[in-house]
């Protein structure tokens, strides 16, 4: 599955990606910003990740734009670790590209997936406590904080840091949203038929 913005191409990752993935994630202040990624970080765990990109999880992108075909960044949805059975947004913007609403317009596109494509209700969010930056981008994309604040494991900072839980519906006042997916096979499932 692709996505193509006005700036932006959203696509899978392919092995050869893998050293230009390493130098725009291999960052500490975006590992500490990310619940799943490991610090340091080398091209072997880029290789990992494009592993599982095409590993069943169809809404899965590396961010690249479209002048330059450089990585910048990565989106996708997950199964949501708070909540069994709900999908989450997670996303991440290398730090030369950090202010020039790259997350936002990424964010836009993989929304439109989820209410348009897979027909999902809502769709959840999270960002650690300490990072208001990402809690602004989740708020210009819709989201609404849950009233939750819950401790998430932070792999690159080897600890739990307090994340404020968002969410928001997808589904507009009257439509007959189908039943939800459940996991990320059932979204690959759904995306083949």
């Amino acid at each position: 599955m692709f996505a193509v913005t006005d700036r932006l191409l959203l696509r899978p990752g392919w092995a050869e990606d893998a050293p230009a993935l390493t130098r725009a994630i291999a960052n500490e202040k975006i590992a500490r910003n990310l619940a799943m990624l490991p610090w340091p970080y080398g091209e072997d765990d880029a290789r990992g990740f494009i592993g599982f990109m095409w590993g069943g999880h169809p809404v899965e992108f590396l961010i690249t734009r479209r002048d330059t075909a450089e990585i910048i960044g990565g989106i996708g949805l997950h199964d949501d670790p708070d909540e069994p059975g709900e999908q989450e947004l997670g996303y991440w913007i290398a730090e030369p590209h950090w202010g020039q609403g790259y997350a936002t317009e990424a964010g836009r596109a993989v929304l439109d997936i989820a209410r348009d494509t897979l027909r999902l209700p809502k769709l959840r969010s999270a960002w650690f406590h300490d990072n208001p930056a990402s809690g602004r981008v989740l708020a210009k994309l819709g989201f609404r904080p849950t009233g939750q604040i819950v401790p998430r494991r932070s792999v690159g900072r080897g600890e739990s840091v307090p994340a404020v839980l968002v969410a928001q519906a997808l589904a507009a006042e009257g439509d007959a949203p189908l039943p939800p997916m459940r996991s990320s096979a059932q979204m690959q499932m759904q995306l083949a038929a």
